[in-house]
């Protein structure tokens, strides 16, 4: 089992690795702005968990169990974020809250934000009911809805 702060240490892994071909101890401190004694140990730690192949004072690079978690973390948090972004939350307070609830949002869940997701993005536009609740959080009214008479 992972914890939140593995997660992330395997994201920022796999995003420095795409980057440069491997990461040192000193990328991962000035991505999190932490002691480089902190990264060294939470890289042992990884190493022994089987997420990153680890070589004192060279780089670390991610097994594949590594490497799946933190591609499967980014795209919860991408999705999270995504989610965020079509209720308008701001760009960096969408990052931020995708950044906590990607470590604690059930599978099912998930899954369920994801087709969300995937079903907003298939529209052209922004759906007329998601229009209305845009005037709704700005203004604090409802919009008038046309109202369809059956004939009698």
């Amino acid at each position: 089992m992972t914890t939140g702060r593995i997660e992330d240490y395997l994201e920022a892994l796999n995003f420095i690795i795409k980057k440069k071909g491997y990461a040192k101890v000193k990328d991962i401190a000035a991505y999190f702005d932490i002691s480089p004694s902190s990264v060294t140990e939470m890289f042992q730690k990884l190493e022994k968990q089987g997420f990153v192949n680890y070589e004192k004072y060279g780089g670390a690079t991610l097994t594949k169990k590594g490497e799946k978690i933190a591609v499967n973390t980014r795209k919860k948090h991408d999705t999270i974020y995504q989610f965020l972004r079509i209720f308008d939350v701001p760009n960096e307070v969408a990052n931020e809250d995708a950044c906590r609830i990607e470590h604690v949002v059930h599978k099912k869940t998930m899954l369920r934000l994801t087709q969300f997701v995937s079903f907003i993005n298939k529209y052209d536009k922004k759906p007329r009911w998601l229009e209305h609740f845009q005037q709704y959080y700005t203004t604090g009214s409802l919009p008038e809805c046309e109202r369809i008479e059956k004939n009698k």
